[in-house]
């Protein structure tokens, strides 16, 4: 070993500084606080500039990761960012709410004996610095092909194809149905994990390369796939998620009170329900707050109901913490702050006032068994173990399925049994000519930066498509 490397295995890794739990826990300003130049140049010293690095193999996107890091290192922030835009349009987004854990940290080297390099902070630094100090110049751009891409949906898949193509010289218009860009950026993660500011930067950069967003259009009902075309878009690309509800069909589910975390944290993040009165959205704050499940949603409802003034909040959970899908540092953040877990605990019914308002849920506690079809050990009732849960407020938050608005108006689309979209996983191709499609819709929910990686996939076909031909 060189004693360079000696010298970057020695630095321990640069923590970001953070919100106190018992502060945060009442107020949605963003937990952790970034990184100072200081800090990200000597957490950027620690990155072993691998001959190979693994790191990249782990990003959905293909980051040059040592290459951005090793701008940081030198003081090149500049040169760092449009490193990082090379293959992502969304790196203050990614910085904050990507799984790096198990992406690209996870191949990391130094985390084979140490903590890993802190890539998603550096690349939060990066970014964040470009925002609030950077020229405000923009990547190069390929001359105008008069090629039009439509995308449908703003979130990360469709932003991504966006950002890629605008800058290969097409024109590219982004069709939302709601009222603001980012997509599940916007309405289902909390101000606290992902300010909308940092959103609607990343939007304003795409603005900026020429992207057109029409916003309040319902691709499927206001206008269908085949009428883009008709328009003469040459090419579109779906990306509307997986925004449908899912429910756990127990009885009393339909009692005032109990939500699903789609409608809790649409109206929470994109309907700024915290700032009431300042924004007239209503949302019942509950005092006394289960929510069921344990994935990133789940951690989200939970810790978002606290900050809106919930006294106890719990989260029920029919798995042990092992199984827990959510990220470490969101489960962490969650215990922090006052959190409390119920594992092996499934619900069984909801429990009503006379007037419809739910006042409890029965639940059963519960043993692992062996392993289903996710490879997880499967969940067992104990019997005789049945007790009851007192809340004002619940939240179900135990996944998504397929947004079906676009996807049953659209001719000539293949579907799963499941309503999402069939598509090629190495190109986003459709079985309908023209059409891509990537993300939530294609997948079922996941992570941004895989929605993100779809994008790329699917605008590196697009691109190929529109120059050499389907």
């Amino acid at each position: 070993m060189t004693e360079e490397k000696k010298k970057k295995e020695q630095i321990p890794r640069q923590e970001m500084p953070e919100q106190e739990p018992n502060v945060r826990n009442k107020n949605f300003d963003e937990v952790p606080l970034g990184l100072s130049p200081e800090l990200a140049q000597k957490e950027a010293q620690r990155c072993l500039q691998c001959k190979k690095p693994a790191c990249i193999q782990g990003c959905p996107v293909g980051i040059d990761i040592p290459g951005f890091i090793a701008h940081i290192r030198d003081g090149e922030f500049t040169k760092a960012i449009r490193k990082i835009w090379e293959k992502n349009s969304l790196p203050a987004v990614c910085g904050r709410v990507c799984p790096q854990e198990d992406q690209c940290e996870g191949e990391c080297i130094l985390g084979k004996k140490d903590k890993p390099v802190a890539i998603g902070h550096l690349e939060r630094f990066a970014a964040d610095y470009e925002r609030l100090y950077g020229s405000g110049e923009l990547p190069p751009q390929a001359e105008p092909t008069g090629k039009k891409v439509a995308v449908v949906g703003s979130g990360p898949a469709g932003l991504t194809v966006a950002g890629d193509l605008i800058l290969q010289g097409h024109e590219v218009t982004v069709f939302e149905a709601f009222h603001k860009g980012g997509g599940v950026l916007v309405y289902g993660i909390p101000e606290f994990r992902l300010p909308k500011e940092i959103v609607a930067s990343e939007l304003h950069y795409l603005e900026r390369l020429g992207v057109k967003f029409e916003y309040d259009v319902v691709v499927g009902k206001t206008l269908d796939v085949d009428e883009l075309f008709s328009q003469g878009f040459d090419a579109a690309f779906i990306g509307v998620g997986a925004g449908l509800p899912t429910f756990l069909n127990l009885p009393g589910e339909n009692l005032v009170g109990i939500y699903s975390a789609n409608e809790y944290l649409t109206r929470a993040n994109l309907m700024k329900a915290y700032l009431f009165p300042e924004y007239d959205t209503p949302l019942m704050p509950g005092k006394n707050v289960v929510v069921i499940g344990a994935g990133n949603v789940a951690m989200d409802s939970a810790r978002t109901a606290l900050r809106m003034g919930a006294e106890k909040v719990r989260i029920v959970y029919r798995r042990s913490e092992a199984e827990m899908p959510a990220r470490v540092d969101e489960i962490h953040h969650a215990e922090e702050e006052g959190i409390e877990f119920y594992l092996l605990t499934n619900p069984v019914r909801f429990l009503s006032d006379d007037q419809g308002k739910v006042i409890g849920m029965r639940c059963m506690q519960m043993e692992l068994g062996e392993p289903d079809e996710s490879g997880r050990r499967r969940p067992q009732p104990v019997e005789g173990s049945e007790f009851t849960l007192d809340c004002d407020l619940a939240v179900v938050a135990v996944g998504a399925g397929a947004n079906p608005v676009l996807t049953q108006n659209t001719k000539g689309m293949e579907l799963t049994k499941r309503g999402y979209v069939v598509a090629d996983p190495k190109t986003g191709k459709t079985k309908k000519p023209g059409v891509w499609a990537g993300g939530d819709i294609v997948t079922g929910q996941a992570t941004v930066i895989l929605a993100a990686g779809a994008g790329r996939l699917a605008s590196n076909s697009i691109q190929d498509y529109l120059t050499i031909g389907w």
